[in-house]
């Protein structure tokens, strides 16, 4: 076996879409508390302990590499140059360090595409949040950028996790070696070897899955049954061509609200997430003025990891679902959120779980490119809408964290934004809170606290419809 990874067609697609005004990298923002670090903060410390983890995450040590001949995708390597230094870095907040400066640095780093010549991954350290001085015990951001070719949801946050433990002073990892190097050639003759396959892989799996997933979803429309259809979405300010720009805002509310929500609906965790979000959209347009008649669509990423046996790291499916936004009453919304839901997941569970993966194999550089600028180019992006926004919910932990030795208050998800689609909110729960990011495009939602600020607002809505 060679002493590489190649990417898989659907890692690929991330670098292929990615352009200077949609950089597709996953981002998310710590809050610490530097008093529980051993020995106390301080950069230098700071900065061994990440070197010393890094050395037992091999995917943060690997770069990109292709031959100009290879028919196939490009494979990660090992960085034999690799630096810790060209990674980290380290900023401080103007006075008053509060959370207006925070997002508007963050904003800025986000927009920033990663150096492919390197590991794709980036990790800043900023100081002064609130005034306070880490080096005292006080508190300390870190945002981290990471490509969406080497994570999706589940691989970004297995990452996280190694960075993170459950004590502050947990002993060092063991290291891990890095896959090694490629030639050029070896590139290119298993890259063609690959290609080779590609045309028995498409007449006896791609199109006989794709046949009966068109069959099946045409069959449940026809009784009522099929999740919300892709290009039916309400136009919205948030649904346009996009730009380089970048701002971010964030929300934190209560993990045990949330659940006395679900315990009163009988309903899941994430349906009363995406009736947050809903009670969220529908005011934010409303007092904008901007409430469209039919529902707004969400497009929720779905991970396939132990469901797929394709090779790669992004192993994610999706599927359509209704906010129903039309409906006014918090309690009428969740039940009518709770039920669509529950239709999208059982449609999105026939659907092949390597569908997704096994379409994107076939994805040429050139192919993606050209239709992401006519896409752009066009408004397309405003009159047909995939979908109105990305919505994701992550589980994570609910014992202390500790990041190099700093207990995490907060982790901020965020992922990318699209053409068509510029708002993303992710949400994770965590050591007892939900912790909620949003991003977008400051020239398409210069306003975004606003939205943020009402996610409070939503949940007590819906704890008020709950007693």
């Amino acid at each position: 076996m060679p002493g590489y990874q190649r990417l898989s067609g659907l890692d690929a697609s991330f670098l292929y879409l990615e352009t200077a005004s949609q950089p597709l990298h996953v981002c998310s923002l710590l809050e610490l508390d530097t008093s529980s670090i051993p020995g106390g903060y301080t950069f230098d410390r700071l900065k061994d302990a990440l070197a010393l983890r890094v050395t037992a995450m091999p995917e943060f040590r690997e770069k990109l590499t292709d031959s100009f001949l290879n028919l196939d995708h490009p494979v990660w390597v090992e960085d034999k140059d690799f630096d810790v230094d060209r990674h980290l870095h380290r900023i401080g907040l103007p006075s008053p360090g509060g959370r207006t400066e925070l997002s508007q640095i963050c904003g800025h780093i986000a927009s920033l595409q990663l150096d492919r010549s390197r590991p794709l991954w980036e990790m800043w350290v900023i100081e002064n949040i609130a005034g306070t001085d880490a080096h005292d015990g006080g508190r300390l951001a870190v945002f981290t950028k990471v490509h969406h070719a080497a994570v999706d949801g589940v691989t970004g946050a297995n990452l996280m996790s190694q960075l993170c433990t459950t004590e502050p002073d947990a002993p060092p990892p063991v290291p891990v070696e890095a896959p090694g190097g490629a030639g050029q050639l070896e590139i290119a003759v298993r890259g063609l070897a690959r290609f080779a396959t590609r045309p028995v892989n498409l007449a006896t799996r791609v199109v006989p899955n794709t046949v009966s997933t068109v069959v099946d979803t045409v069959r449940r429309a026809a009784k009522g049954s099929a999740m919300a259809s892709p290009f039916r979405a309400p136009q919205t300010a948030f649904n346009t061509t996009i730009t380089g720009h970048r701002n971010i805002a964030y929300a934190q509310l209560d993990l045990e609200d949330v659940k006395k929500v679900k315990n009163h609906f009988n309903v899941k965790v994430n349906d009363v997430v995406m009736a947050l979000v809903s009670g969220v959209l529908r005011q934010f347009l409303t007092d904008r003025g901007e409430l469209p008649e039919n529902s707004l669509v969400a497009m929720v990423p779905v991970s396939v990891h132990g469901r797929s046996d394709r090779p790669g790291r992004n192993k994610v499916s999706g599927m359509f679902a209704s906010l129903h936004t039309e409906i006014a009453d918090p309690a009428e919304r969740i039940k009518a959120i709770a039920e669509a839901t529950s239709v999208a997941k059982e449609h999105s569970s026939a659907i092949a779980a390597t569908l997704l993966q096994d379409w994107t194999q076939f994805a040429a550089p050139a192919v993606f490119g050209v239709a992401m600028r006519v896409y752009a180019g066009t408004r397309l992006t405003e009159a047909r809408p995939v979908h109105n926004v990305v919505l994701s919910n992550v589980p994570g932990p609910q014992e202390p964290l500790y990041f190099l030795g700093a207990e995490v208050k907060a982790m901020y998800p965020l992922g990318p934004i699209f053409h068509g689609s510029g708002l993303n909110i992710t949400v994770m729960s965590l050591s007892g809170k939900l912790d909620i990011g949003l991003i977008s495009c400051p020239e398409l939602l210069p306003d975004l606290w606003d939205m943020a600020d009402d996610f409070a607002v939503s949940m007590e809505e819906l704890l008020a419809a709950a007693r």
